[in-house]
């Protein structure tokens, strides 16, 4: 009998062994979205244009996730142009093919779909997508993306009662394809015409609270040139995570959001029961763009009073003082359960600096913009493709240099080549008497420093090499510089722009190519069976 019941709970802990190895090795979870992009009626100032819908809806559809679900979003464009979406603050791990940039997709013809295939691998945080193509940007097509941490890793601050996503931008009403015919023609375009917020003009947007209850607002620059600030009337806000990093908890009046910037606040509803304004109005602006959305308590009997409370327009000493005073909550988890901060990257050696001059100037009688001399222009084939199919003549790594090159300009098809495993620290070096906002695809990066005047290495001194918010887009003041260090540990062809859209049309941006000799599925997949062929990859 004792054999017998011995034998029996041998079987029992080998097959509870077979299950626990199973639960192991089992996939992440899938998420699936079928998206249709439209033309069609949207009104975010309060006149009718011809905007880009996703299933019907403008702003798009919020994307909900957990870290490492693997996303399946599949597109179907309606539009009679060609259409990419690009997924702002999305790493693609090992997979730059996804990236919806021409540099690495191809379009999706009219009439036709593609199905993106992407991963959330270790991370959390809020971001945005929004279409990549021609001035598709100036008529809609975006939407919020949040990440949430896996169930078991504690998050710094009590769950909220609720979770908003909040997109504001500067917004235009000329259509865009106006807007597109004057770039190409050389011309630089007027100033915007006011602020949308989630898709509607002043007072349009409401964001209904109950009485006593926190909650989390995800604020995203979604524009096309101008930095924004947020406040909201008799409210503060508790700043809490900033592109996919946990910060030091700092209680703020308004937050300055630059474009293509995201960030979390928590706010409670903690004042006499009534609505509030929540004021968005443009910085660093001779003339000031206002909008106001309503704080909405559930109770309220009296609506908005006052006038909106008032931001700061001008003072760039502010701004960048309050942007020095975020870091990361070394204390608190990330996607993983080791902390953020065991990563010591003030203690790594910097392999290579890369300095960054942007600026603008005309080329055979057209405005362009440019990088280090570099204005670039894309080829007949995504480069990605071109580099993966070794077809010559698309692109030449080398084709911009890794410092400022004088103010003349010239076109090319601008790549960068950088080897996979460096540590390399970028300067952008910001000449121009305006703010300027830059991105990198496919990672994240340490600001480690930022001033104003003229970068030199003696500027190290003052780096932060400890906490240091890690994030995936940067802004950089009038006539200073912003320095970041970025671990290359993400193969694949990555788009590195200003965020200003229309300077990225016209030639502000390029392409690093992080390289490795060894072809191995454990650093970089393989192409998508289902990508599709452009240019000389065609057939």
């Amino acid at each position: 009998m004792r054999s017998e019941n011995g034998r029996r709970w041998c079987w029992i802990a080998l097959l509870l062994a077979l299950y626990m190895e199973a639960v192991v090795v089992a996939e992440d979870p899938y998420r699936y979205f079928d998206w249709r992009i439209t033309y069609g009626d949207i009104y975010p100032l309060g006149v009718r244009q011809h905007g880009i819908l996703i299933n019907g809806q403008f702003p798009g559809p919020d994307i909900h996730s957990v870290t490492n679900d693997n996303l399946i979003i599949n597109v179907h464009n309606d539009l009679p142009d060609p259409f990419l979406l690009t997924w702002n603050g999305l790493q693609q791990r090992k997979n730059s093919f996804e990236d919806g940039v021409y540099g690495t997709t191809c379009p999706i013809p009219p009439g036709q779909n593609f199905t993106y295939i992407m991963q959330v691998k270790d991370q959390i945080g809020s971001f945005f997508y929004f279409p990549s193509l021609q001035f598709h940007k100036a008529a809609g097509g975006f939407g919020g993306i949040r990440i949430l941490s896996r169930p078991r890793i504690p998050v710094p601050f009590p769950e909220p009662a609720g979770d908003f996503t909040i997109l504001i931008g500067d917004w235009y009403k000329t259509d865009h394809k106006v807007l597109q015919t004057i770039l190409d023609r050389g011309k630089r375009l007027t100033f915007p015409d006011g602020i949308q917020i989630n898709g509607l003009g002043r007072d349009g947007a409401k964001f209904t609270v109950e009485p006593g209850k926190t909650y989390r607002l995800r604020i995203s620059n979604v524009g096309l040139q101008n930095s924004l600030n947020f406040r909201i009337q008799g409210h503060k806000m508790k700043l809490v995570e900033v592109e996919g990093t946990h910060t030091i908890q700092t209680t703020l009046s308004s937050l300055d959001v630059h474009v293509g910037q995201s960030y979390s606040v928590l706010v409670t509803a903690d004042q006499p029961a009534q609505d509030y304004y929540i004021a968005v109005s443009s910085r660093f602006t001779t003339q000031i763009l206002n909008s106001t959305a309503i704080l909405h308590y559930s109770n309220s009997r009296k609506t908005v009073s006052g006038l909106p409370p008032p931001g700061p327009t001008t003072d760039i000493s502010w701004s960048l003082n309050q942007a020095r005073s975020i870091r990361t909550n070394l204390t608190a988890s990330g996607p993983r359960p080791n902390p953020q901060g065991s990563y010591h990257y003030g203690q790594i050696n910097v392999t290579r600096t890369i300095r960054l001059a942007n600026h603008a100037g005309i080329v055979n009688k057209k405005q362009r913009y440019a990088v280090n001399g570099v204005s670039f222009i894309p080829a007949d084939t995504p480069l990605k493709l071109a580099d993966y199919y070794n077809i010559d003549g698309v692109f030449k790594v080398g084709s911009i240099p890794d410092k400022p090159a004088g103010r003349n300009i010239h076109l090319d098809t601008a790549v960068m080549g950088a080897d996979y495993r460096a540590f390399i620290e970028i300067v952008f070096e910001n000449r121009e008497n305006i703010v300027q906002s830059w991105h990198l695809d496919g990672y994240s990066f340490f600001v480690v420093g930022m001033d104003v005047g003229r970068w030199s290495p003696a500027s190290k001194n003052q780096y932060n090499l400890i906490d240091a918010v890690s994030r995936c887009t940067t802004q950089v003041y009038p006539r200073s510089w912003t320095a970041i260090y970025v671990p290359l540990d993400n193969v694949g062809m990555w788009n590195l722009r200003s965020q200003f859209w229309a300077r990225q049309y016209l030639g502000q941006q390029f392409y690093l190519r992080v390289y490795t000799p060894v072809k191995s599925f454990r650093d970089e997949y393989p192409i998508p069976k289902n990508a599709l062929h452009c240019g000389r990859a065609k057939g």
